[in-house]
């Protein structure tokens, strides 16, 4: 097999157009171009999970997302791939039941911290949601002006948003865990509630 990628620049993105597959030029604020870009965004913030956490059971987990999100991306981005199987979300429920059965129950809303991979899990999580409310607004531009594009159908994009809405509930269960595992207290928020 050739190489994949040859060159790191092309400067065919210079006057604000990237392609995907099919010779596709899209403007690179297009809805699309944006739910990728979020899609690499959030694999990176996990990347730097993986690589401050030592716990290996966690890091095992992560990097097998990374290779979720990244195919994804892929078919955002190429219409003929099928890396990824939303099925890949039981998975994600099965985890979550697992690592919740390692913690007490929450009488009371977290605040976002304790040590450093748990407050970075717990930061990768709000970086999901905003991913999810993205590909929400794929979505529905695509319903509204039915844009039958086959890069992104709308079964897939329904598809990725389940993916990302278990995942950010994955990201905040493992933050929990990294805090418990290290023995690091959670932080409860402190409501100035008077009923």
């Amino acid at each position: 097999m050739g190489n994949r990628i040859s060159k790191v620049y092309t400067r065919t993105g210079d006057k604000g157009r990237t392609g995907i597959a099919g010779n596709i030029r899209l403007d690179k604020d297009d809805l699309l171009i944006q739910a990728i870009g979020e899609v690499d965004e959030l694999n990176s913030e996990i990347g730097v999970i993986v690589a401050f956490s030592f716990d290996s059971e966690i890091n095992a987990e992560l990097q097998g997302i990374q290779h979720d999100l990244f195919n994804i991306g892929g078919m955002f981005a190429y219409p003929e791939f099928d890396g990824f199987t939303v099925s890949r979300v039981d998975d994600l429920e099965a985890s979550i039941d697992k690592y919740n059965g390692e913690l007490q129950p929450l009488k009371e809303f977290i605040l976002p911290g304790g040590n450093k991979e748990a407050a970075l899990a717990l930061k990768a999580r709000a970086v999901c949601r905003r991913v999810e409310r993205g590909l929400v607004t794929l979505m529905h531009f695509y319903a509204k002006n039915d844009v039958d594009f086959e890069n992104a159908s709308e079964f897939q994009i329904i598809g990725a948003i389940r993916y990302i809405n278990r995942l950010s509930d994955l990201l905040f269960t493992m933050g929990r865990v990294l805090n418990s595992r290290s023995n690091t207290d959670e932080i409860m928020w402190a409501s100035h509630r008077t009923t």
